[in-house]
């Protein structure tokens, strides 16, 4: 019998033809609209004239006069960007043009340069700098969705950008960049203007301009790059993470095909040509190693993409900045050692850590360990995302804390767990780790034997609706699928947001934005105070309260649940996680002064670790271990702290439950044991309603000291000498 077709698929159709159908419901779609859209485009062109009138005379005289395309200065060459510990120490510099060739525009490959114009600024030939239909266009479709989609700026303003070095963030700002935009345009040609924005343009992977482009991801001359390449290549400028090929080709296929219909309607190539083009699935990637000589750690390249957020790429690599960072020399070194001490072995898996300071948000550390590779530039810690397993629930069990649940008090039952809410939903099963079960258990209980079971009943009784806004206040940025299996880790976040959500529980229920850098220096010597580098960004988001209750649990799992591996002889607090077949483990643990997060598993997938040095692995085993060996070295010499006690205790209440809690009294009791974790199961499921209340009562401990404030860091050094230019690169 043969299969139906997949869903929106014609029988007969091949995957072509099933393409071009969707394109072309989508554009049909729009047409009958198209009459009262422009009645609303031509308003928002109206409102654009009047804000400008409204300025006034004597401002736009003022505005003209600052209009002066003298003030486009080209970064100097060779005037790198310097990048310097929290110590003072230098991490490194931002080469200006080790990967940077520029070329002539007919060493470009045409299909290049009408791709670039077709996707970035199709009126590119047609407008004299500045494309007042395009600013419509844009305003238009950010007033529908309610916020920015869309840019109106053209290839010649998005160059007047990269070139104009100060930076300002105003009305004055965007109509002093069309100006210029209209008078470059005037004193250059087209295609000067279009060599100059592609020679500067940041294509992601450490390749600035179109020839180190075209080496990177093909190992070819951008003269010699096809269609579908240029079409590539033309998506990327506009978020080169987000589209990135080597990292996320789906997202990059969607991209190229995007470029590709946009020459399309422009009469750049063919119908023919289209579907030929559109009909390679396959990248076709061949990674060039001519720039791969640039080597930079972790955090380097972290704080480098956070600086080309702000200042646009040719300020970063050559607009001789000073970028004073929060990193800890001493404690990279330890995260570092830590790895290379646990995992030595050439196919042992890499490991990823992150360390930061509750108090302000300050990264101390961040790196990560690729056994038998060198120079990976993916960032393990900020951009890799797997699920976190167990680590996941400390998120539901302070959900379920804020509602006023007392988890001494608060029992389930450790059982084989079977869920269908209806028979047109697939069943989901949850087990423990080790198949043993306690029955009625207590919620604290259930935390130190990391018993999936009760877990799974309690993100029941919550609502997992509940978990993720918890897990988003706390820190969390990824999108998360609001399902039942949320609550044992199913969704996929990176270990800088993990850490982040930790940081927030070890802070005292008080969120600080991860920050890196801590002071800008621009060129001219003055420090840029407009960004904001070294200002915490903090609020309070869970009561002290809440924290403390989850904090005083994980506590306990440390000193004699699945996280004794960790314990390191002073109070700390942390929870393992480990994923299904043991493709990713974790521990994400903290003392008062310091959250560290470890990640172990393999970059290029979720290859189950069954067998590392003997065993398998488990967020008890190497992660903890890693964790132990870093904590040991991080907090040598620092003062002995235990929890504040909260100005704003839990109020134990009602606790709005479902069927699944009761208020029964253990028939077993929880033995902890060092080798106890647990694994997570990713079936996804729907929520179910919250029914039946129950009531508890509470206990305190008594007060440990308060949260030590931060050290001053040590001044600064002077900076170092600029190194001379490098010798011009041999022509291809």
């Amino acid at each position: 019998m043969t299969p139906p077709p997949p869903r929106g698929r014609r029988p007969g159709d091949d995957e072509l033809e099933h393409v071009l159908r969707r394109v072309r419901r989508r554009r049909a779609s729009g047409k009958g609209k198209r009459k009262r859209r422009t009645s609303l485009i031509l308003a928002t062109l109206l409102i654009l004239i009047l804000a400008v009138i409204a300025s006034g005379v004597g401002a736009v005289a003022q505005f003209r006069s600052n209009c002066d395309l003298k003030q486009l200065k080209p970064v100097e060459i060779g005037s790198n960007s310097f990048v310097f510990a929290a110590n003072g120490s230098l991490l490194g510099s931002i080469p200006a043009e080790r990967n940077r060739t520029p070329i002539a525009l007919w060493r470009v490959s045409p299909w290049t340069r009408r791709a670039t114009v077709a996707i970035e600024d199709h009126r590119f030939y047609e407008h004299g700098g500045v494309d007042y239909e395009g600013i419509a266009r844009a305003a238009w479709k950010d007033l529908r969705a309610g916020h920015v989609v869309q840019g109106g700026s053209t290839i010649t303003q998005q160059l007047v950008r990269n070139l104009y070095i100060s930076k300002e963030r105003t009305l004055k700002r965007k109509l002093k960049e069309a100006c210029l935009a209209i008078k470059l345009s005037r004193a250059r040609s087209k295609d000067w203007i279009l060599a100059q924005y592609m020679n500067q343009v940041y294509y992601g992977n450490h390749a600035y301009g179109i020839e180190a482009a075209a080496q990177t991801y093909f190992s070819t001359h951008a003269r010699d790059l096809t269609l579908a390449q240029s079409a590539l290549l033309a998506g990327l400028p506009q978020a080169p993470s987000v589209y990135d090929p080597l990292h996320r080709p789906a997202a990059a296929i969607a991209r190229r095909d995007d470029v590709l219909l946009a020459m399309r309607d422009n009469g750049d190539i063919s119908e023919g040509q289209y579907r030929q083009a559109l009909a390679q699935r396959n990248l076709r990637l061949k990674p060039g190693r001519l720039y791969t000589r640039i080597r930079e750690p972790y955090f380097f390249s972290y704080v480098r993409d956070q600086l080309i957020a702000e200042y646009g790429s040719s300020t970063v690599r050559s607009g001789g900045l000073r970028v004073y960072t929060t990193i800890n020399p001493r404690l990279q070194l330890a995260a570092r050692k830590a790895i290379q001490d646990t995992l030595y072995l050439r196919d042992d898996p890499a490991a990823a850590v992150v360390s930061i300071n509750p108090a302000n948000g300050a990264i101390r550390a961040m790196t990560a360990v690729t056994p038998g590779r060198t120079g990976n530039q993916f960032n393990l810690v900020a951009q890799a995302r797997r699920q976190p397993g167990s680590t996941f629930k400390t998120f539901v069990l302070a959900a379920a804390i804020e509602e006023g649940m007392n988890p001494n008090s608060t029992y389930y039952t450790s059982a084989p767990f079977h869920y269908q809410p209806d028979p047109y939903t697939p069943a989901w099963d949850v087990s423990t780790y080790g198949g043993d079960y306690s029955g009625s258990i207590s919620v604290t209980s259930a935390t130190l034997a990391s018993d999936n079971t009760v877990y799974a009943q309690l993100t029941l009784d919550v609502g997992p609706d509940k978990v993720a806004e918890m897990a988003h206040k706390l820190g969390v940025q990824s999108a998360l699928d609001v399902v039942p299996a949320m609550g044992l880790g199913a969704d996929a976040i990176s270990p800088l947001e993990e850490a982040s959500a930790y940081t927030t529980i070890a802070a005292g229920g008080i969120y600080s934005k991860p920050m890196a850098i801590r002071k800008v220096v621009l060129a001219n010597g003055k420090e840029d105070t407009d960004a904001g580098w070294g200002q915490p960004q903090r609020k309070r988001v869970i009561s002290d309260g809440v924290a403390y209750e989850v904090t005083r649990i994980l506590e306990q799992n440390v000193l004699g649940g699945t996280g004794v591996g960790a314990y390191f002889g002073r109070p700390a607090a942390g929870k393992t996680g480990t994923t299904d077949n043991h493709a990713d483990g974790w521990f994400s643990g903290f003392v008062p002064q310091l959250e560290t997060t470890v990640w172990v598993g393999y970059p290029q997938g979720e290859i189950p670790m069954e067998n590392v040095h003997g065993i398998s692995v488990a967020g008890g085993t190497f992660p903890a271990t890693i964790w132990k060996l870093f904590m040991e070295t991080a907090m040598e010499g620092t003062p002995e702290l235990t929890w504040t006690l909260p100005r704003d205790p839990v109020a134990w209440r009602p606790f709005t439950q479902g069927q699944y809690a009761s208020s029964l009294a253990p028939t077993t009791t929880y033995t902890p044991t060092t080798s106890a974790t647990t694994a997570t199961t990713t079936t996804r499921q729907t929520t179910p309603t919250r029914t039946v209340p129950t009531t508890t009562t509470r206990t305190v401990l008594p007060p440990p000291p308060p949260l030590p404030p931060e050290p001053p860091p040590p001044p600064e050094p002077p900076p170092p000498p600029e190194p001379p230019p490098p010798p011009p690169p041999p022509g291809p």
